[in-house]
């Protein structure tokens, strides 16, 4: 049974969960081409950040992200900021011949480990089924709840059945994407 509060539907199982810890970790590379390729569209993400806590306690959002050389990008990380984010930054590695490479993913895996001793949750907003082995340390290892936020159409099959719950953001993609 629901209730509302605060114009947020609330459930009596959100009570067992407010004393929960959570670590929010974004791969934004992977949620961006996601949401464009999918919806031609850009992800909200405050409203992940929302979706990711619900009423438990956030320890640390961390959120992922490749610097351009052009700097384009500098408004949206600011309003990641704003939004709750710790930024995490790299620069695009451009390699001769042309071909480009920005991804995160031992960074963002390291991350996750290291504060596994902070958190009794971990949310990886991610598709990508090269995480399966830390959804696996975290869960086994360290005796982590992994939940896992992305685009169902472009999330690993693997990483969804591994995960303790998966969060379908396709599912009301509308909530999650600015068009």
């Amino acid at each position: 049974m629901s209730t509302q509060k605060n114009n947020k539907k609330t459930s009596p199982l959100d009570s067992l969960f407010r004393d929960q810890r959570v670590g929010v970790f974004v791969d934004a590379q992977n949620m961006y081409h996601s949401a464009k390729n999918l919806y031609k569209a850009k992800v909200n993400f405050k409203k992940v950040l929302e979706e990711a806590i619900g009423s438990r306690q956030l320890v640390r959002a961390f959120v992922y992200v490749v610097r351009t050389e052009s700097g384009e990008e500098k408004a949206f990380l600011e309003a990641l900021e704003k939004g709750g984010f710790e930024l995490k930054e790299k620069d695009l590695q451009v390699f001769p011949g042309g071909m480009k490479k920005g991804d995160w993913d031992v960074g963002m895996a390291i991350d996750a480990v290291i504060l596994s001793d902070k958190i009794d949750v971990a949310v990886l907003v991610t598709g990508d089924g090269d995480f399966l082995p830390l959804v696996e340390y975290l869960r086994i290892s360290r005796g982590l709840r992994v939940e896992v936020m992305a685009f169902g159409r472009s999330t690993s099959a693997k990483l969804k059945d591994f995960a303790d719950r998966f969060i379908d953001m396709g599912e009301d993609s509308k909530r999650y994407l600015i068009k």
